[in-house]
């Protein structure tokens, strides 16, 4: 049995950890309050923006453009596809990063030709060291996401679609579901009519006729890029969520094995402390017999 200060060291270095934990824990949860009402925030107006295309391709006619069409034709195995893969920038988060990117290789692997955008550190670290070539990065886009961030992201993926060097875009990410994590990959482009002609419209927001100035079609050329940036930061904020809910539940985990570890190594400090006093007493008391001998 270990001595009664290292005992104490140790009890003392668990409570230092266990400090850190709870800090992490107590910071993470500020963090995910603070993304969740940014989103918040954000939402309506790009619900606005989904209505007002869905009532586009809704009282028009049909009409061709590259947002929606482009490359449909084209064979399945000449196709490139483009893969934003947003993992965290730290550890410490349980199976977060490692459930995200068991789902990314599944999807590269479906793909012959495929465009890698990595955000997050852990993520390009990851497929750097597998091998995997990533065409391009957004450094702390998933550790501070914002608007102007998602604004980057969806300009340089939307530019690389519509000048043809990518026939489909995938983002794979992770919700967060009723406390829960999901790691998710939903389509970017090309976009699918029947997706937003199955869109859910509030009552008060239905009409029967609209025109649209100077076309359906240049109207569709300002909307789309902006609803591009809104999904991407609705998914940067949603990944965001999940990884500190990810670190509050490890932190959480990390902080109750701390106090277990406490309690049992006190029990064993006592131990040795009631182990100690009892040699204590008996050395005391066979000096004393061995005085009243003499």
């Amino acid at each position: 049995m270990a001595n009664m200060k290292e005992i104490k060291e140790r009890i003392g270095s668990i409570r230092d950890i266990m400090k850190i934990t709870n800090a992490m824990y107590l910071i993470s949860s500020s963090k995910l309050k603070r993304a969740r009402a940014a989103l918040d925030a954000t939402e309506p107006y790009f619900d606005n923006i989904r209505y007002t295309i869905h009532h586009i391709l809704k009282h028009t006619d049909e009409f061709s453009h590259p947002y929606f069409d482009r490359g449909k034709d084209k064979p399945a195995d000449e196709r490139i596809c483009g893969f934003l893969v947003v993992t965290g920038d730290k550890g410490l988060c349980g199976a977060y990063n490692h459930n995200i990117l068991k789902l990314a290789d599944e999807e590269l692997n479906k793909h012959k030709n495929t465009c890698l955008f990595a955000l997050g550190s852990v993520g390009r670290a990851y497929f750097e060291r597998t091998g995997r070539n990533v065409d391009a990065e957004f450094l702390y886009s998933a550790q501070d996401p914002a608007l102007w961030r998602a604004r980057r992201i969806s300009e340089a993926v939307t530019d690389m679609f519509l000048k043809g060097r990518l026939d489909e875009v995938y983002i794979i990410y992770t919700d967060m579901e009723k406390s829960v994590e999901v790691p998710k990959v939903i389509k970017m482009f090309p976009l699918d009519r029947e997706e937003f002609a199955e869109y859910d419209v509030p009552e008060e927001h239905r009409h029967t006729t609209a025109v649209f100035e100077p076309s359906p079609e240049a109207v569709m050329d300002t909307l789309v890029p902006n609803y591009a940036k809104g999904l991407i930061f609705g998914v940067l904020t949603e990944a965001f969520c999940s990884e500190q809910n990810s670190r509050m539940t490890a932190m959480d985990s990390a902080t109750t094995s701390a106090k277990e570890m406490i309690a049992g190594l006190t029990l064993d400090y006592n131990r040795a402390r009631q182990a100690a006093i009892t040699q204590e007493i008996t050395e005391i008391v066979s000096g004393a017999r061995s005085q009243h001998k003499k």
